[in-house]
This record gives structure tokens, C-alpha cells and sequence, in this order.
């Protein structure tokens, strides 16, 4: 049994004008041996973009590509033909398998933030798809599915499930056991608990083979929780 704290402080960071980055894990020039995957998951980023700026038309194979909008008006536009605006509280999974292209940009309206996750897929082959959901998130709902397992989204990466907890303050939550869990408080800040002190907004549990634990928000806070093989 392990329990890792990754603080926002400690992630890798890139910043251009128009648009700010900070990496969970190792990517492009980062590199740190014990921070380069967390099971079958590879990135997570968190993205703060200036109206209208983002990241121009790319390449991706071989890869479940997990967006989840916290603040703002993301577009996605990619080569099969897909073109969305999501908005807070949207997901958008891409299934990038055999080979697609994509941008993603915070519309004309004001800055957006993003947190993009990617998974190895079990088949890097399969045709590439995209998909989206808005999941009826409230606080008092406990962990909303969002991806894989109970969740609206499929994902091609088997035993990974994806959801969100929108909490008020006093909130808590049970954390379930799972092979590896990566919790990311993405806005808000958890009381201190058996697993650590007080966490804030960009910090991020990371457990391995933990049984059930219970957080509680010190201020409305959103919780994203993967469970991974």
C-alpha cells in the first residue's frame, strides 16, 4: 500500500503567451525518473489558456485523450470531422487510435481551463472516435461516473473509469479502493486527513493498492477521481 502527495508546486511547468501548462508527469523536456506514468496513464495536465489562444492542429495516435473543462469555453476541432465547444463541467474522450488531428482553443469570450488526461489504449489500432458528456454534477452527489465503468463515456483502456465530485464545504466523500487511484483537486482545498495535510487547488493524490478513505472539502471544491488498473 502507497499513498503519494503531489503537490501543484512540485508539477513541471511551461508557459508561452497565451497560455500556461503545468505536467503531472513527465513531458517534452521534464523528464524525472519516479514521475513518469501512473498505471496506464501517461499525462496529466492542467491548462489555463488567454481568450482565443490554445493548441493549433496535431497529431495524435495510440492514446485515450480525456478533456475535462473547469473554468471557461474550449473548442475542440479534429480531422474526422468533429467540431464542439465545451464548456464547464463538459468531458470530451478522443480516441485517437490509428492516427487523428486535433486543436483545442479557448474561445473569443475569456480565458479557459482544461485538464487533459491520457490513457495507453488496450488496441492503439482501432479507428479513431470522439464523444462528449455533461454529467449532472451537484454537490451531494458523491462521485458522478463521467468515463468507463458506470460512466456515459466509453474508454479503450480496460479497468479505468473516470468521475467528479462537486462538494460543499464539509462535504465527504469516500475514496474507493482500487488497484491505483489518482485523485486531483482541481478547484477548492480538502481538510487534513489520514492521508496528509491540507491540500489545495493543482494537488493531487496518488494511491496504490489503498483500501477506502474519506476527504472532507474545507470550501466547495471539485474532486477528479481515476481509478486505474
Amino acid at each position: 500500500m502507497k499513498v503519494n502527495i503531489r503537490r501543484g508546486t512540485q508539477r513541471f511547468t511551461d508557459q508561452v503567451p497565451g497560455r500556461l501548462s503545468r505536467h503531472g508527469f513527465s513531458f517534452g523536456d521534464h523528464y524525472h525518473p519516479e514521475h513518469l506514468d501512473f498505471g496506464p496513464m501517461v499525462c496529466h495536465d492542467d491548462h489555463l489558456l488567454g481568450a482565443g489562444r490554445g493548441f493549433d492542429e496535431h497529431p495524435h495516435s495510440g492514446l485515450e485523450i480525456v478533456t475535462w473543462i473547469v473554468s471557461g469555453h474550449v473548442a475542440h476541432r479534429d480531422s474526422e470531422g468533429n467540431e464542439v465547444v465545451l464548456g464547464p463541467g463538459a468531458c470530451g474522450v478522443l480516441s485517437a487510435g490509428s492516427g487523428t488531428r486535433h486543436s483545442e482553443h479557448a474561445t473569443s469570450d475569456g480565458p479557459a481551463r482544461f485538464v487533459q488526461v491520457w490513457l495507453r489504449p488496450d488496441d492503439p489500432t482501432r479507428p479513431p472516435s470522439y464523444a462528449t458528456t455533461a454529467p449532472d454534477l451537484h454537490e451531494g452527489a458523491g462521485l458522478v461516473p463521467v468515463a468507463g465503468g458506470d460512466g456515459p463515456l466509453p474508454l479503450g483502456t480496460a479497468g479505468a473509469s473516470y468521475a467528479v465530485a462537486r462538494l460543499a464545504a464539509g462535504e465527504s466523500p469516500t475514496l474507493p479502493a482500487a488497484p491505483r487511484l489518482h485523485v486531483f483537486v482541481a478547484t477548492g482545498a480538502l481538510l487534513r486527513s489520514s492521508l496528509a495535510e491540507p491540500l489545495q487547488a493543482g494537488d493531487a493524490f496518488l494511491l496504490a493498492d489503498e483500501p477506502e478513505h474519506e476527504v472532507t472539502a474545507g470550501v466547495p471544491s471539485e474532486l477528479l477521481v481515476w481509478r486505474l488498473p
